[in-house]
């Protein structure tokens, strides 16, 4: 209720009219099938606890040829589990967060095309040691085991329109 109060505020600000707030849960969009153009989010996908359940709905709603554009922390291998079990990194954004190659594979298999993931930012374990002390984690044992592997991200991907739904893969689809 807070972030639609404040967003309301916000646009009472700019003065724009086109714009319309809705309350809902991100594994339950309050909308009709391919209904949206475009869906972007920051950071969010990688809170919920049934991500596919997030990928289908965001394709549910997406109209045929509608963008899929977020922003996420995504990981690069394996982490520790340490990290998987700590709530208070899963509530700061790491522990949820997909593997990279699985992140395209949810997206494929909910019906999105050209899913991709494009790193905007690889974190160091130096990055992270204030936060892993502060979650009772060994920072000199946790820290080389999670060099690298973490990132933010791009996620893309598309709704196919009709042709490609029914494209046999040959060229002749274009």
């Amino acid at each position: 209720d807070d972030m639609l109060a404040l967003a309301r505020e916000n646009q009472r600000q700019t003065g724009l009219p086109n714009v319309e707030f809705l309350k809902g849960q991100i594994e339950a969009i309050p909308l009709p099938d391919a209904s949206v153009d475009v869906i972007i989010s920051n950071c969010v996908i990688n809170l919920s606890g049934d991500k596919d359940r997030v990928l289908a709905e965001a394709f549910r709603v997406l109209k045929p040829g509608g963008r899929f554009a977020v922003s996420d922390v995504v990981v690069r291998g394996s982490v520790p589990d340490e990290i998987r079990r700590s709530m208070e990194l899963w509530i700061g954004c790491v522990a949820g967060a997909l593997e990279e190659r699985e992140y395209v594979e949810k997206l494929t298999a909910a019906g999105f095309a050209h899913a991709e993931v494009e790193a905007t930012r690889i974190y160091k374990a130096e990055d992270a040691r204030a936060f892993l002390e502060g979650a009772g984690l060994d920072a000199e044992v946790i820290g080389p085991q999670i060099e690298g592997r973490f990132m933010g991200a791009f996620i893309r991907a598309s709704k196919p329109v009709m042709a490609e739904l029914a494209c046999c893969g040959s060229e002749c689809c274009g």
